[in-house]
């Protein structure tokens, strides 16, 4: 971000200053001057989508701005194709009405003037935002709005991101193809080299983390959270870790997870695996279970009735490492994390 913001406050202030036949500092501050309307420019596009989402009774948590693009967060997908459009269009819209209001203005305004220079500023600042968003590849709104195509035509919302993805990705491509080329013939100068390719490293990130999620996604249907629940194995409060971890082998659930029993054999807390691998082999004879448990009362709950979409957005809302699967008040065992991750990249190499 800071870095894009220096090549763009430098870049457009050497044009200016050329243009105007103003000092170096006041080039610069006018470059920083478009620095801030590209991020107003972000601000209202992203607006844009945020009004529009919540115009369809989709929740909105947040915007996140970024120089040349934005995220808009929200609680849940597009109900339908026709509103994952309609949200995905706004942005580029807002950006275009206020392009074209900026141009009005800079042709209306006397030339070579500041005035006139600032309005150029917001018409550029905006057609470079509705224009760059345009293009038809996730993560930018032409990929939403090629996915939302792809939905409406295949019924499988799933694919219709993968594809968008895989055109941003080819996007990501054409980007450092059409640099290279501006480069070679002087079009473009080697800080605006710098700042293009830095751009067609985020799309082409984008774009890989849009086909993760979209594989990621197809899985959700196949998470059974009393199929995946671990059995919980409890021993006495007090019991050394390495004693519990043998008494669970020798009872054939090596797997189980750990409890913390009381004297009157009652649940009261669970053994941390993270807190567990934390402990060297050799100390473990040493260590009780207590010291790596955590009480009940500190670990998250999943209802055992739950879907896959909605297991993963308790597991977003409540991050753990581990979770009760409960059947009302009884524990019926316990979700890891690290299972359910293997679940849905089942390729993914774990961490252990």
């Amino acid at each position: 971000m800071v870095l894009l913001a220096v090549l763009v406050t430098v870049m457009y202030g050497e044009f200016v200053r050329r243009q105007l036949g103003l000092s170096q500092l006041t080039g610069y501050a006018i470059g920083f001057g478009f620095v801030v309307c590209l991020l107003g420019s972000v601000f209202l596009h992203e607006l844009g989508h945020a009004l529009t989402a919540r115009r369809y009774g989709i929740g909105v948590r947040g915007i996140t701005l970024e120089l040349l693009g934005g995220y808009t967060e929200m609680d849940r997908d597009a109900p339908s194709p026709r509103v994952d459009l309609l949200v995905s269009l706004a942005g580029p819209a807002v950006s275009a009405v206020l392009g074209v209001a900026a141009v009005l203005a800079t042709l209306a305004l006397p030339d070579r003037t500041l005035f006139n220079q600032l309005a150029f500023q917001l018409a550029v600042s905006n057609v470079i935002v509705a224009v760059f968003n345009i293009l038809p590849g996730l993560p930018l709104d032409g990929g939403r709005a090629l996915r939302a195509a792809v939905w409406a035509l295949t019924r499988d919302r799933h694919l219709g991101t993968e594809v968008a993805g895989w055109v941003g990705r080819a996007v990501a491509v054409g980007t450092v193809a059409l640099v290279a080329l501006l480069t070679w013939v002087g079009v473009l100068a080697p800080l605006g080299l710098a700042l293009m390719l830095l751009v067609a490293l985020t799309l082409w990130q984008g774009a890989g983390q849009s086909i993760r999620v979209a594989r990621i996604s197809r899985r959700f249907p196949l998470i059974d959270l009393a199929r995946m629940a671990r059995p919980v194995f409890p021993v006495p409060t007090g019991t050394p870790l390495a004693e519990a971890q043998r008494r669970s082998r020798e009872a054939g659930q090596p797997a189980a997870a750990l409890g913390v029993a009381d004297s009157s054999g009652a649940l009261v807390a669970l053994v941390d695996l993270v807190a567990t691998n934390a402990v060297p082999v050799d100390r473990r004879p040493w260590v009780s279970v207590d010291t790596v448990a955590r009480g009940l009362d500190g670990v998250p709950r999943l209802p055992v009735g739950l879907r896959g979409e909605e297991v993963i957005r308790e597991v977003q809302t409540h991050p753990g490492a581990q979770y009760l699967v409960m059947s009302g008040e009884d524990v019926i065992g316990v979700l890891y994390v690290a299972d359910l991750a293997q679940l849905l990249e089942p390729k993914r190499k774990m961490r252990t």
